[in-house]
């Protein structure tokens, strides 16, 4: 088997350096030049910004018997035409940085979409040579679960990144939060999101939310109150 990464970002460097490390022959090409001259492949796996994605499979002729694929969470499998009878979703739901390739990806999930049973089979095993956690999902579960990921990472980092912000006029580094960070992350493993939940909003201690609100801007006030009474209305 051989593929063909169209696309450089992180995601197509995390997934070619996943196949190469088991074995897997396997090529990034860019995805802005040169798709009328792709290499001969297998499976195209097609790792692009969602806006892209229609234009960069519309480019890519004469490929008829190779398994084409999307890496999106929120993109059709019809983005895929008639000339491309043989196509999929290669769905890996994880954080993904060019900086920090991810040295194992046994652990990753990974959820797909076919349009036949010999597809399925095809996408299942290519799946299980890098992972082995794979999964079926419709178009309307992997929108969810993408905006899921949105909530639990990117919105996440923001706070971070926000909590870095409150801490940058003080002596106390961003290092000091770790282990905080990283008991919060632990603990949804044991208990649910509800039950781990703690915190002033949750006691209802308006004195102490009162006075953070009088350290922040106001822009972080309101971030602030927002998520505060998300946290109470869940918890009445």
């Amino acid at each position: 088997m051989n593929i063909v990464i169209i696309g450089q970002g992180n995601v197509a460097t995390n997934l070619d350096y996943a196949f190469r490390k088991k074995g897997v022959a396997c090529q990034m090409v860019c995805s802005r030049e040169g798709l009328d001259q792709l290499p001969q492949a297998n499976v195209y796996i097609y790792a692009v910004k969602d806006e892209a994605l229609a234009s960069v499979v519309a480019q890519v002729q004469g490929r008829e018997r190779s398994l084409h694929l999307h890496t999106s969470g929120t993109m059709p499998i019809t983005v895929f035409g008639d000339d491309k009878p043989h196509a999929g979703v290669f769905y890996p739901f994880q954080t993904f940085s060019k900086a920090r390739v991810i040295e194992d990806f046994s652990t990753v999930p990974v959820f797909f979409e076919a349009r036949g049973i010999d597809d399925i089979s095809a996408l299942y095993s290519l799946a299980l040579t890098i992972t082995s956690r794979v999964y079926e999902a419709s178009q309307h579960d992997r929108e969810r679960l993408h905006v899921a990921g949105v909530f639990t990472n990117n919105f996440t980092n923001l706070m971070y990144t926000m909590a870095a912000e409150l801490l940058k006029n003080t002596h106390i580094p961003f290092s000091a939060l770790l282990p905080l960070i990283d008991e919060t992350a632990a603990k949804i493993h044991t208990l649910s999101p509800r039950d781990a939940q703690t915190g002033p909003a949750l006691r209802g201690d308006e004195n102490v939310m009162n006075h953070h609100l009088s350290l922040l801007t106001e822009e972080q006030q309101n971030i602030y109150r927002l998520l505060s009474d998300g946290i109470r209305r869940r918890n009445l």
